[in-house]
């Protein structure tokens, strides 16, 4: 799949795209969605052959950032990120495909809150920085035609970088969210009644819903401009996502959010449906709206 913005189910079914029915039930590749920033890439450049390293923005169509030296680095970016990427591109393993992860931090802590949520550690660690990479890419000839697909490396701690990827499971030893069809048949039903949105009416209504989440109210059907129905059949999509999720666990480190712990940012599901975030959109989405940012 394209290198695109990780959805959440309920969201997808606003223009009529009904596919995270099958998602739901399909089983697929579960892992954890860790909360670190920036976003890092790296890899082997398909158009030079040399290793790199870099943001988001190595994917970038036009104004294109792959850093292959310091010198690049320093061309490309400025302040905490230019710092990181100097660290990463000293630290980070040379592997021949391309990986993205999350920054965490640099070494000597045991304690790290990179974005919204804090991460424990159960010792200080002593690498230089923590990854946690996540998805890797198939590129033939430049980064710009990228393809997503689930991360394959079996990470394992350099002298130099700590890999955070916790591994994920359902409980009670289930591989797939099969109990929900039944549910996602009557979500099918539901979909018949429903006035299905544009592509640019669907950008609208998810501004509307995360401003509904930013500010802490429920998602009415007064405030939100669409079909009544629809937002019924999102609401109930989203409830079978928040099914999901409960059953959803991992071992990775401690997470906290203001003090309170919580299981993870959330989780990320691959099969042959796509790929989508599984994330409690009242506890991580609005915290991450809300509160101040360490880096």
């Amino acid at each position: 799949m394209k290198n695109t913005h990780l959805e959440h189910p309920e969201d997808s079914i606003l223009t009529g795209d009904l596919t995270v029915l099958n998602w739901f039930s399909a089983g697929g590749d579960l892992s954890v969605k860790i909360d670190g920033a920036p976003a890092i890439v790296w890899g082997t450049n398909p158009a030079t052959g040399r290793f790199f390293v870099g943001t988001k923005s190595v994917f970038n169509k036009v104004k294109i950032k792959i850093n292959e030296s310091h010198e690049d680095i320093d061309a490309n970016h400025k302040g905490n990120v230019a710092q990181i990427l100097h660290c990463c591109l000293d630290s980070l393993p040379r592997i021949g495909g391309i990986v993205q992860g999350d920054f965490i931090g640099f070494g000597g802590l045991s304690e790290y809150t990179p974005n919204t949520i804090t991460y424990q550690f159960p010792e200080v660690v002593t690498q230089s920085i923590i990854i946690a990479p996540h998805t890797c890419y198939i590129a033939k000839n430049d980064l710009r035609d990228a393809v997503a697909i689930p991360d394959y490396y079996l990470w394992i701690d350099t002298s130099h970088v700590k890999f955070v990827k916790p591994d994920a499971y359902i409980l009670h030893g289930q591989t797939s969210f099969a109990d929900v069809e039944e549910i996602c048949n009557f979500a099918r039903q539901m979909s018949t009644m429903c006035e299905f949105a544009t592509v640019k009416e669907a950008a609208k209504i998810k501004q509307q819903i995360n401003a509904c989440i930013r500010v802490g109210t429920d998602v009415e059907d007064g405030f939100i401009d669409c079909d009544p129905n629809l937002l019924r059949l999102w609401k109930l999509v989203k409830s079978i996502k928040e099914d999901c999720l409960f059953l959803c666990r991992n071992n990775g480190p401690h997470a906290y959010i203001n003090g309170d712990r919580v299981d993870a940012e959330g989780y990320v599901l691959t099969n042959k449906f796509g790929m989508m975030k599984l994330v409690n959109r009242e506890v991580f989405s609005r915290a991450n709206f809300t509160l101040a940012k360490s880096w």
